[in-house]
């Protein structure tokens, strides 16, 4: 619900609530209490209005302005007096503009009945401050809430935004390293390579700034990236992969498993030694499973040139935003292997 409609459904409550109480006379008659005729329902009309004009008095004035800022005295203050004057003025009223009707007999104390009206109406006034207050308070705190979580959203959506203008250079950065070396081995599959590269990029810049893309797109683009990493690995490197060949048309949030994907191209391969790198993405249900697992050769400081060192943290603080309690994600190193895992639940296309 928009702000405009929240505040329309708002007035449209005070509008029935205000109509009932001046209607009640035609819900209140029986064969013991007729219908009130004109001037009696003129009489009947000057308390629902006074107590109009004390609510209001303290909706659009004497909250705001005393009460929110913790002004009590002063509050509690214009209140006596805002009920001391609209009570005179209704007894007046009453007493002298719309005396009850002839039939009734004049009264014997008029001061008796002057001190019981006061007395049994300053409750009633009293209670319709406190219900301004209670509506005017609640109305303002989901007001304040909403707001609140309007700001949360557009700073998540910020972060966002940020987190994957991050990992677009990155992913950048490893990919023309990749092609650099290629060059110098095999120019024809470096023209390849650099096509390639194109079909990725447009990938990158274009298709994963949506909020969730098919399944299937984002595997063509895994499938398509690991192809262009298997150029320039070394012979002894055993590259095990298992991609679905349908995947399907369910929703996911773009370029989160090619951050595994980049670590396990990165701390997996050793130019010297065997080593293996084993990538195996599925659909189990509504779950899309990942499970990277790779030899252990971590890169630190000079021989770490591959600029992918914010890409686990800058995972988990994505799937922490975007599927907050629907996302597992375990990682770590077992003896000379390190191995994570993501699942994902998906939504439907």
């Amino acid at each position: 619900m928009t702000a405009s409609q929240s505040k329309i459904t708002g007035w449209l409550i005070h509008v029935t609530v205000w109509a009932v109480i001046f209607g009640m006379p035609l819900f209140l008659t029986g064969p013991n209490r007729p219908l009130m005729n004109g001037p009696q329902y003129v009489r009947f009309l000057l308390v629902p209005i006074s107590f109009m004009a004390v609510f209001y008095t303290n909706y659009f004035l004497l909250i705001d302005r005393y009460l929110t800022i913790r002004r009590f005295g002063r509050y509690a203050g214009y209140n006596l007096l805002l009920i001391a004057s609209v009570m005179v003025l209704v007894h007046l009223l009453f007493r002298y503009v719309l005396p009850p009707d002839l039939h009734h007999p004049p009264m014997v104390r008029p001061w008796q009945h002057t001190v019981r009206f006061f007395a049994g109406n300053l409750a009633l006034y009293l209670l319709v401050v406190g219900v301004s207050v209670a509506i005017r308070m609640t109305s303002g705190w989901y007001r304040a809430e909403a707001a609140r979580k309007e700001l949360e959203h557009s700073h998540t959506q910020a972060e966002l935004q940020n987190l994957k203008s991050q990992l677009n250079p990155h992913f950048l950065f490893n990919t023309l390293n990749n092609i650099y070396s290629l060059i110098q081995l095999d120019t024809d599959r470096a023209q390849q390579a650099v096509h390639d590269l194109s079909r990725l990029l447009r990938y990158v810049l274009y298709d994963s700034s949506r909020p969730t893309v098919p399944v299937a797109a984002e595997i063509g683009f895994l499938r398509d990236y690991i192809e262009l990493m298997r150029i320039r690995l070394p012979r002894h490197v055993k590259l095990v992969l298992s991609l679905p060949d349908e995947p399907s048309q369910r929703l996911v949030a773009p370029l989160l498993f090619i951050s595994l994907v980049e670590n396990a191209f990165k701390h997996g391969v050793d130019n010297d030694r065997a080593s293996y790198i084993a990538i195996d993405i599925h659909e189990i249900g509504n779950q899309l499973i990942g499970r990277i697992e790779n030899s252990y050769f971590p890169k630190s400081g000079a021989s770490d040139r591959s600029g992918s060192g914010i890409g686990l943290s800058n995972l988990t603080k994505r799937l922490e935003m975007i599927y907050p309690g629907h996302y597992t994600l375990e990682y770590g190193r077992t003896g000379d292997a390190f191995t994570a895992l993501l699942c994902i639940n998906l939504t439907e296309s």
